[in-house]
C-alpha cells in the first residue's frame, strides 16, 4: 500500500520529529476528520508500505542522517513545491534558493526518479505577472535539470475560503492558462522534463504536456522499481485522476500559512492545533481518548509478483 503525508499538512517542515518517533515506533495513528471519534491506525512498516509520499514546501528537516536511516527501508517518492512568492504570500516558506538547494541534496540521495518538483498554485497579480511567471520557472528549472524528470503545475482555485484569505488575488483566464501552459511545456521540455499539470484538465495536452495526472500509479512504480497492483480508488475530488491514498496528517495544522491554502481553515485554528500537537503522541494533534474508537486497517503490499523491471 501506499501512505501518503502531504495532502494535509506539511509534516516533513513542521512535525518531523513526530514523523520520525512514528517510524521508530512503528504506526501511526490518523484522526478521521469526519468522524472526530474515530481513529485509523497504521503499520509503518516496508513490508507492507510499497511507498511512502511526500508533499513539501521544506523537506529541510528531513534531510538529517538519523532521518534517513529511518527511511532507508522505505521506496518513497518527493514532491517538492518551489515558487517565486515572497512572505506575503507563504509567510512560513524558505527563501526559494534553500528549497533549490535541499531539493539537488534530495535528488542526489534518492535519485531523479524519486523526486519531482511542483510550481503551484500559479495566480496572477500586478507583482506576478505573466512574464514574471515565465522568468522565475525558466530559472528554477534550469537550476534543477538532471535531478528530476517531472514539473507539475496548477492553477488556483478561487474557493470561498480561499476568497476570504486572499481578496486581492485574480482567476485566470482560459487565454491565460493556455499561455502559461504552452510557455511552461517549452521550458521544462529544454530541461529535460515532462510538464503534468494537477487536476487541470486536457487542456494543455497540445502542448505536450502529460495529462495524466501527477501522482500516478507509474510516478509510484518507477520510485519503487517494481509493478504494483492496486486497488481502484475513486479519488476525493472529481478533477483529480491521481492515485491518492491514506494520508496520515491532519487539516489546519500547516504553519507555512500561505495566503491561498485549501487545507488551513483559518491562522487561529492552526496555531491552536499546533500548542496541542505532542511529538511522542501517535496522533498528530492531541491525544487518544478513551472515548475514541481505534481501527486496526488491514494492510498489504501492492507489489505485482511479475518481479521488477527497467523504465
Amino acid at each position: 500500500m501506499i501512505i501518503n503525508t502531504g495532502l494535509r499538512t506539511d509534516i516533513p517542515a513542521f512535525y518531523s520529529e513526530w514523523f520520525m518517533n512514528r517510524l521508530r515506533e512503528g504506526f501511526v495513528c490518523v484522526r478521521n476528520p469526519y468522524q472526530k471519534n474515530q481513529i485509523n491506525q497504521y503499520r509503518l512498516d516496508p513490508e507492507v508500505v510499497d511507498c511512502l509520499g511526500f508533499c513539501t514546501k521544506n523537506p529541510r528537516p528531513l534531510l538529517t542522517d538519523e532521518a534517513f536511516r529511518l527511511l532507508k527501508s522505505f521506496h518513497q517518492f518527493w514532491y517538492v513545491t518551489i515558487t517565486p512568492y515572497g512572505p506575503e504570500i507563504e509567510p512560513g516558506v524558505p527563501q526559494k534558493e534553500q528549497v533549490i538547494e535541499d531539493f539537488i541534496f534530495l535528488s542526489k540521495h534518492y535519485g531523479p526518479d524519486c523526486v519531482g518538483f511542483r510550481y503551484d498554485p500559479i495566480f496572477l497579480s500586478e507583482v506576478y505577472t505573466l512574464q514574471r511567471h515565465f522568468t522565475e520557472f525558466e530559472e528554477i528549472c534550469s537550476k534543477l535539470e538532471g535531478y528530476t524528470k517531472v514539473a507539475v503545475i496548477s492553477f488556483i482555485d478561487l474557493y470561498e475560503k480561499e476568497r476570504r484569505n486572499f481578496p486581492e488575488v485574480q482567476e485566470i483566464s482560459f487565454s491565460e492558462r493556455l499561455k502559461i501552459g504552452g510557455q511552461f511545456s517549452k521550458i521544462a521540455k529544454s530541461h529535460g522534463m515532462i510538464l503534468k499539470p494537477c487536476a487541470e484538465g486536457d487542456e494543455l495536452e497540445k502542448f505536450g504536456a502529460d495529462c495524466s495526472g501527477c501522482m500516478t500509479l507509474s510516478t509510484y512504480e518507477k520510485a519503487c522499481g517494481y509493478k504494483l497492483a492496486v486497488p481502484v480508488k475513486k479519488s476525493g475530488r472529481r478533477e483529480c485522476i491521481c492515485l491518492l491514498t491514506c494520508d496520515i496528517g491532519q487539516y489546519d495544522t500547516c504553519l507555512h500559512l500561505c495566503r491561498y491554502c485549501y487545507a488551513n481553515s483559518n491562522r487561529q485554528n492552526v496555531l491552536k492545533n499546533n500548542k496541542l500537537h505532542n511529538p511522542n503522541s501517535p496522533v498528530l494533534v492531541g491525544e487518544i481518548l478513551p472515548s475514541d474508537k481505534i481501527i486496526v486497517v488491514e494492510q498489504k503490499s501492492w507489489k505485482s509478483f511479475q518481479g521488477e523491471f527497467e523504465f
